[in-house]
């Protein structure tokens, strides 16, 4: 029995739109084996922790009086696939976790199509506080929240970072071009090694479901750039 298909089915693909496009899972030589031997996991690990008691009590913005949880990330330490988006949502701020409403279904489902999961990579948001009803970030919260954001990346030092949605692309890529412009192509993300990739954002792609090949094509295209 394919256990594989649900979740091509929930991306909106179809066997002939990617039977020539292998999912299988992929040995890479990778430097995480390395980072796994020589304690720096465990190093990475203790200051992650250091980093999260660090936002769980920040008070740096306004937001820190309507917020419920701080939502700072999950997922490994030694992860060599992080995937970033906007900020938590009404269901992250009552768990403190990211991504665990709908938009944390298909994202599942979006790792799951190319043979990752939940345990497999790190997920965090650019604020760690969700915005009251939803809305856009002001440019204050951002310019207080993106340090922990920047610090995560150190700590984890993924070998490939996912952007989803506009937001967290222009911020990680200090652009403002739209995300049309940003994805299908690498991006060079600051003076780490690791590229970047965009794409659409799990809720964006609920509103939208034709967008989800695409967003196939761009979880194929940061696949191939791991070496």
């Amino acid at each position: 029995m394919d256990q594989h298909g649900p979740y091509l089915r929930e991306m909106g693909l179809t066997r002939w739109r990617f039977g020539s496009q292998s999912t299988d899972r992929t040995k890479f030589p990778s430097n995480k084996e390395q980072h796994f031997r020589d304690g720096s996991l465990k190093a990475n690990l203790g200051n992650l922790a250091v980093l999260a008691r660090e936002a769980d009590g920040c008070r740096r913005c306004g937001l820190h009086r309507t917020r419920g949880k701080v939502v700072f990330g999950s997922g490994s330490a030694a992860a060599r696939w992080m995937f970033v988006g906007e900020a938590p949502g009404a269901e992250e701020d009552k768990q403190g976790l990211p991504f665990v409403g709908r938009a944390g279904v298909l994202l599942g489902a979006m790792l799951n199509s190319i043979r990752l999961s939940r345990d497999d990579v790190y997920i965090a948001n650019v604020l760690k506080c969700r915005p009251p009803n939803n809305r856009d970030p002001f440019g204050q919260e951002v310019r207080e929240c993106a340090p922990f954001l920047h610090r995560q990346i150190d700590l984890v030092q993924p070998e490939i970072i996912v952007a989803m949605g506009r937001f967290a692309a222009q911020v990680l890529l200090d652009s403002d071009q739209n995300l049309v412009q940003l994805r299908g192509r690498p991006h060079n993300f600051g003076e780490t090694s690791a590229p970047l990739v965009v794409t659409y954002h799990p809720a964006y792609l609920l509103r939208s479901p034709a967008a989800k090949s695409k967003t196939w094509e761009d979880l194929l295209l940061a696949r191939s750039l791991l070496t």
